[in-house]
Order: structure tokens, then C-alpha cells, then sequence
């Protein structure tokens, strides 16, 4: 596969995105009716960190954005701004430099969205990339129901699931359920790359 190449138009929109994720996150905030501070306490983000990413003022970490998901019973790719499911049932194509993409600015971890319509059924599909030595930090348990499915594409990837750790190379899959806490770690000193299939049953 190669490097992780961004293209300036990638990277524009990336940024683009940056904003978008405050503005959701504003909005789903006022629709369940929460106060900064009440989200605050929800999320365990601090009340100046959340009003720092509604304005767009600050990107945040891949763990603090999903804390801030998970308060407010969205996805990340809710927040992020994924597209919406066409109502039709044709084919609906998203082209690579159309992907929302969220981006650590702290560690340079990647999340983009491939799924063309995430909200047409139960699952989503993201892709991942994990510079070399960079790991994403336990992230929180989703709700139960939730379950991961991944394959690695490229690189060496460590992944912790409710104290239990699996290292994974290329072409190697995983299936857990994630409703524990768990993160992703490339411990190595090439980049990783890997899809991931989240699913949640109703």
C-alpha cells in the first residue's frame, strides 16, 4: 500500500472538518438540552476544553472526542460530520478526498470515514492510521451491543481490550465486542494501517 499520503485537498477538508466537529457538537449539546458544565461532568472533559471545541478553537484528541461522543449517545462520525445516508436505495459513491477525517493533533492518528452512507444500517466502516509509536490511549467502552471487526492492512498493531493485549501484523483480523475500554498502539517504528467495521445491534 505504500505511505499514508495526504493530498492538499485531503488536508483542507481535514481542516474543514475541525470546525464542523465543534458546530455538531454545539448542537447536539443544545438539542439533549445540556449545559457546558452538565456535559462537562457527563463527558469528564473539562467545561474550558468543551467550550474551546465548540468554537473550533481547539481539535481535539481522538480520546477526549470520543468521551465527548459518548456523552451525548453519538458516534464519532456523527460529530465529525459523516455523510447522510441517501434515502433511495441506489449506489452512493464517496470519493477519497471526500472522506471526513478526524485527526489527533497530538499524535497525528487518523480516523476517516469510508462508509458512503454510515447511516443506512447498523454497521460503519473507518480506516486508521497510526504513525509509528503512536497509540491512541484507552478509549471509552461503547454501549452494549457494540462490536468492532478489523483487519490490519499494513504495519504491526497492538491492540488492549479490557486488560487483555493482541498483537496483530498485516493481514491478521480481530473481532471483539467493545463495550470495555480499549485502544490501538503501533509500537513500532513503520506507520499502521487498518479497517474497522463498527456494528451495533438493535
Amino acid at each position: 500500500m505504500g505511505e499514508h499520503d495526504v493530498s492538499a485537498a485531503g488536508e483542507q477538508h481535514g481542516d474543514d472538518l475541525a470546525g464542523a466537529f465543534g458546530v455538531n457538537v454545539r448542537r447536539r449539546r443544545e438539542e439533549a438540552g445540556l449545559t457546558l458544565e452538565q456535559l462537562s461532568i457527563r463527558s469528564s472533559v473539562s467545561r474550558a476544553m468543551l467550550s474551546k471545541v465548540e468554537r473550533g478553537e481547539k481539535s481535539p484528541t481522538i480520546g477526549v472526542a470520543s468521551r465527548i461522543a459518548h456523552a451525548l449517545g453519538a458516534s464519532l462520525s456523527d460529530l465529525v460530520g459523516a455523510p447522510a445516508a441517501a434515502a433511495s436505495g441506489v449506489a452512493i459513491v464517496m470519493r477519497k478526498n471526500d472522506r471526513p477525517v478526524f485527526r489527533d493533533p497530538e499524535t497525528g492518528f487518523e480516523r476517516h470515514i469510508v462508509s458512503a452512507a454510515p447511516g443506512a444500517g447498523d454497521a460503519e466502516m473507518v480506516v486508521h492510521y497510526l504513525p509509528a509509536q503512536v497509540s491512541t490511549g484507552l478509549l471509552p467502552a461503547y454501549p452494549p451491543g457494540t462490536e468492532k471487526q478489523l483487519v490490519v492492512l499494513e504495519g504491526t498493531l497492538t491492540v488492549a481490550i479490557g486488560g487483555i493485549s493482541e498483537t496483530l501484523n498485516a493481514g491478521d483480523s480481530l473481532f471483539f465486542q467493545a463495550d470495555a475500554d480499549h485502544g490501538f498502539a503501533n509500537r513500532t517504528n513503520a506507520s499502521c494501517e487498518y479497517i474497522m467495521v463498527i456494528s451495533r445491534r438493535t
